[in-house]
This record gives structure tokens, sequence and C-alpha cells, in this order.
């Protein structure tokens, strides 16, 4: 099996990384492509709700709990101490698709474009000590890098950036 091609999308907190990352996922989508994504989160997080059967299972030590219907699934894994699972570990239990969005994993060594908003709780650049990021989105002007530049909300020309990075095929339509 081929690895599957995978563009991150970086930043701090509140700097448009989500809403660039939704915009994304609706063109390849409307473009043809089968998308996934995988988000990673800096806290303690939980998709499920207190007292549903998911959650007392989970609630009663379950290792691994997975919630089927006629439209989803979903497999929740409790790591009960052990370490937070490697990125490719992650990566490896997605179905085959045409690309993988990464959200958060700003360390990982992946080609990723760096989000910026003026209202993001942290403004310092990551694109100067990161040299996978590939370009920059931005909703203010960026005049102190020699990579692309693009408008935070220019979904349709990022989508055309990152499909020429990773080089997915002419689009599915």
């Amino acid at each position: 099996m081929t690895a599957p091609k995978i563009f991150g999308i970086a930043g701090w907190k509140n700097s448009g990384k989500t809403g660039l990352a939704v915009r994304l996922v609706t063109e390849f989508t409307r473009r043809g492509y089968r998308i996934s994504t995988i988000k990673h989160a800096h806290h303690d997080f939980d998709i499920d709700k207190v007292g549903a059967d998911s959650y007392r299972h989970r609630q009663a030590g379950a290792h691994e709990v997975t919630i089927v219907s006629g439209t989803r699934y979903a497999i929740m894994h409790e790591l009960r101490g052990a370490p937070e699972p490697e990125f490719e570990e992650i990566l490896a239990r997605l179905a085959p698709c045409d690309l993988v969005l990464i959200e958060g994993y700003k360390r990982e060594p992946i080609p990723k474009i760096e989000a910026r908003r003026l209202e993001a709780a942290n403004r310092e650049p990551l694109a100067p000590s990161d040299p996978h990021i590939c370009a920059i989105a931005a909703d203010h002007a960026v005049t102190d890098t020699a990579l692309p530049v693009f408008d935070l909300d220019d979904t349709g020309a990022i989508a055309d950036f990152i499909a020429d990075i990773v080089g997915l095929a002419q689009a599915k339509l």
C-alpha cells in the first residue's frame, strides 16, 4: 500500500487553522477527491456525552469503544496513562484516501501551510524556524518572507497550491 498524500495546516490558537481546514475539505471534496483529516488537540477532549452508553463503557474501563450506526462509526481508544500515539501510527489507521489534511502537529516534518490571523493568541511566525512550512495564509499583509503568501480566505488558490505540492492528480470532476 502506498503512503497517503499528506499536507498540514499549522498555526497558533485562533490563527484560522480550523476554518481553513474546513474550507479545504469542502473544496477538495467538490473537486471529487476523497479527503481525511487528523486534528491534534493539546488538551483533554471528549467526543462522548456523560451518561451515554458508550461513555459508561469507557468509564467502566473499556480499552476501545466502537459506536456504529447506519450513517457512521467511531472508535474511541482510551490511553489510560499510555503515551500519546505517534503521528505515523494515527496516519496508518486511516482508510485509503486521496489526501489527508493535518490540523495541528505543527512540529511534524510534513509539508504545511502556516495560518496567521491578527486575532491569534500568539503572532510569532512559525515559518522562520520550520523548513517544512512551504507557504503562509494570512488575513493581513505578510512581507517578511520569500514563501508564497495567500489570503487566508482564498481557498481555491490554496487548494491548487496544495494539490501541486503533494502531486494530486487533476480534479476528478
